[in-house]
């Protein structure tokens, strides 16, 4: 993507996730790697949208101070919200067994928020997106297959909608990127407000 603001340098990924690369790569939006130094709250639990707007606006922001020219800085959080708690990234097997299992019959809802930040003019913009999975009813083999398989202790959840087998996932509402971790639609609507297209 050419930037039509010329003041724009760069534009940067605040992130390590490589789902949200891959995501990005395969929508040509070029973007450069740079993870963000902020350190996440992760004792919150109850869900609000402050709440993870705040989180993906600090995410860019870090690396306001780091970047050398000016750039537009992306950061983005994913949260998985189930009854209005926030399923967070599990620390171990038993804990990602247990939002599985909660998780198992019921629809809950993701939520990424996109915050895009002008390095240089401090002027930002933000995007939440939601989207909504519901799940079969899983037996206790089938949670504990997907975890020894697919070990998904950096996934918001405990799961990755993307690697789930058949008779796991039910269905689904909404924007399957957002699920994954970036909705790269959302996310070139914001650049463009900044004169990106």
């Amino acid at each position: 993507m050419e930037s039509e603001n010329k003041m724009v340098g760069k534009i940067i990924l605040a992130s390590s996730s490589p789902r949200r690369a891959d995501i990005l790569r395969k929508a040509k939006i070029e973007v450069e790697i740079m993870p963000s130094p902020y350190i996440e709250d992760h004792t919150r639990t109850a869900f609000s949208y402050d709440f993870i707007e705040n989180l993906a606006y600090n995410k860019a922001k870090a690396l306001v101070p780091v970047v050398s020219q000016p750039s537009l800085i992306i950061g983005a959080d994913t949260v998985v919200v189930l009854d209005n708690e926030i399923l967070g990234k599990p620390h171990n097997a038993e804990n990602a067994y247990n939002m599985l299992k909660k998780l198992s019959g019921k629809t809950h809802f993701v939520v990424t928020c996109i915050a895009v930040i002008n390095s240089e003019t401090g002027e930002y913009k933000l995007n939440s997106t939601t989207s909504y999975v519901t799940f079969e009813n899983l037996t206790n083999e089938q949670i504990n297959y997907y975890i020894e398989k697919y070990k998904p202790f950096d996934k918001a959840g405990s799961y990755g909608i993307q690697e789930m087998p058949d008779g796991y996932i039910k269905s689904y509402t909404g924007d399957l990127e957002n699920i994954i971790g970036i909705s790269s639609n959302s996310l070139k609507c914001l650049l463009n407000e900044f004169g990106v297209n």
